[in-house]
């Protein structure tokens, strides 16, 4: 078995996230790729890149923010807040492509336990992989054979729309003010 594809899906998984691994499941549609090896690969990678971000903001980041006054002034409510909610956004990280950089740092900033981060992010890669394989590998192209759609092609209409789906999940809309009179 060929390992390339696999530390290929895990290195995109950690650094961009839905696109090449939705096109690896599409893959494993085809069964040019092992499903196991994909979701894994996925899984990991994903959880990996989580991880870099809030590792890296551990320690000197920490101090690095405390010097800026307004999140100097904010560090107790933002700890507060980061504390009450920190199970609930970690388990969501993978699902909230605006906010995969911005999670991690703010769960570093606030102190979270490096095991409960690490563990409840790796749920969250798992949960995250195994969403886009089932939409892309039973649901979508099930969905499409009703419809009489039975292409070769078919598993790409799934991943199209999951990836254009989490495209427009983090895209950042831009303030709109009121005209000034």
């Amino acid at each position: 078995m060929n390992v390339l594809p696999y530390l290929g899906i895990l290195v995109a998984a950690a650094v961009e996230g839905e696109v090449v691994y939705s096109g690896a499941v599409v893959m494993v549609f085809l069964g040019r790729l092992n499903p196991f090896g994909v979701l894994i690969s996925g899984s990991i990678g994903g959880w990996a890149g989580d991880q870099f971000f809030f590792y890296a903001a551990r320690g000197k980041f920490r101090e690095w923010l405390n010097r800026f006054s307004k999140i100097a002034r904010r560090r107790r409510a933002i700890q507060e807040r980061m504390h009450r909610h920190a199970i609930k956004l970690i388990l969501a990280v993978r699902f909230l492509p605006g906010l995969r950089i911005a999670i991690p740092l703010a769960c570093a900033y606030a102190g979270i336990s490096p095991f409960l981060f690490s563990s409840l992010s790796f749920i969250s890669a798992v949960a995250w992989a195994t969403a886009i394989m089932f939409v892309i590998r039973w649901l979508g192209p099930t969905s499409l054979s009703a419809l009489g759609i039975k292409a070769w092609w078919a598993p790409a209409v799934p991943a199209v729309i999951v990836v254009l789906f989490f495209r427009w999940l983090g895209r950042v809309e831009p303030v709109r003010r009121p005209p000034l009179e």
